[in-house]
């Protein structure tokens, strides 16, 4: 099976990801920040290197590096943790639903959302965003890259727009990170959220929030934390106060490991493949009658995703014959409805093609064969 759906999940990992989950697994199996004994202190050492190597890949300080389950936790601990009840809360018409579920949630009602379109022109967006921020505005939740679309967001100009009028920025790093350059402190970027097993090639289960410490964060989980065992409650020091129970070490080491991955190749040669294959599909499968090309991808400002229907065809039903093939790629909506809104391909979704580092030229043209066949065919 050939993976088209690395914007789910990267896969294949590299060969040291999957070395380094084999080692925790093998050697580093004691509970970190628990024990005293060589087992805990050697895994905790090993948490606290990935701790650092994701510190330094977004410039921020180790502490204040959050490890979680995935991208969703992570963005359920910044909405639900910095939002202010009677606060106002301002995120983009691209969102996944990670970020625009916990957003009504913690506003009440739909109601209290501000919708901010995102334009193909990036001062169109930032003016767009200006017109939704009141004196109640409090948080501007924003993706740095649709998981439908691709379209990559002016989110440096969101963070400047946020520094200056006091506004928290929560950045949805899910599509972004190890695609595209962050960096939190130039970036304006208060609360960083991403997952650790998609651009980033770590294993699934993992995740983190990164923060630069500004805004304070309530936990919404509290339990142990190996630290002031003797309180009943929860510390309120980074990253204790946001990591409660035991993380999930093995995870933690391959991503770390994934991050040296990413770090060694370089966000510019990765871009530069995974875009080359999409600019690649986007020409061959715009010259396939019956095929419907959602949008004309630019370098740069699009992260290399493709969105395409068969004309007369389900989504999920191209998926599924393609699938059928040997070629996974996902149908439907992406559990991102407001963006398939936005373009307008609500209610039946669009199937998208997403590549990795891993796969190749012939790969995307044996993949445009088999949607040949299948129009050909019907």
């Amino acid at each position: 099976m050939v993976n088209f759906d690395n914007a789910a999940t990267t896969f294949p990992k590299p060969k040291v990801v999957v070395d380094s989950v084999a080692e925790a697994l093998n050697y580093y199996g004691g509970n970190p920040g628990r024990s005293g004994h060589k087992l805990s202190l050697q895994t905790a050492e090993k948490i606290y290197e990935t701790r650092e190597k994701a510190a330094s890949f977004f410039n921020a300080y180790p502490e204040n590096v959050v490890f979680t389950l995935n991208c969703t936790h992570a963005l359920n601990l910044a909405v639900k943790g910095v939002a202010d009840d009677r606060g106002e809360i301002i995120i983009s018409s691209l969102e996944h639903n990670s970020v625009a579920r916990p957003a009504v949630y913690k506003a009440k009602s739909e109601h209290n959302i501000a919708i901010a379109h995102v334009s193909d022109n990036d001062d169109e967006t930032i003016k767009n965003i200006r017109k939704k921020i009141t004196s109640k505005t409090r948080v501007i939740v924003f993706t740095l890259g649709s998981n439908v679309t691709g379209r990559i967001t002016p989110y440096r100009r969101i963070g400047e727009l946020c520094a200056k009028n006091n506004i928290c920025f929560i950045a949805d790093a899910a599509q972004a990170a190890g695609v595209i350059p962050i960096d939190i402190k130039k970036d304006n970027i208060n609360i960083l959220c991403c997952p650790g097993h998609k651009g980033l090639y770590g294993p699934p289960g993992t995740g983190m929030l990164i923060t630069d410490g500004k805004y304070p964060i309530k936990p919404i989980l509290q339990g142990g934390t190996g630290s002031e065992s003797l309180s009943l409650h929860q510390p309120e020091y980074m990253p204790d106060a946001l990591e409660s129970g035991t993380v999930n070490t093995s995870g933690i080491i391959g991503l770390g490991a994934g991050i040296d991955f990413v770090t060694s190749l370089g966000l510019d040669n990765i871009y530069r493949h995974e875009f080359g294959l999409c600019e690649r599909f986007l020409r061959k499968i715009s010259q396939i009658a019956d095929v419907i090309v959602y949008m004309n991808i630019n370098y740069g400002k699009y992260l290399p995703i493709v969105l395409f229907n068969i004309n007369g065809m389900k989504s999920s039903e191209t998926a599924g014959v393609l699938s059928e093939k040997g070629f996974a790629l996902r149908g439907g909506l992406h559990c991102s409805g407001l963006a398939h809104k936005s373009i307008g391909t609500a209610p039946n979704g669009a199937v998208r093609f997403s590549p990795s580092i891993f796969n190749s030229e012939k790969e995307v043209d044996d993949l445009t064969a088999a949607i040949n066949d299948i129009i050909n065919g019907r």
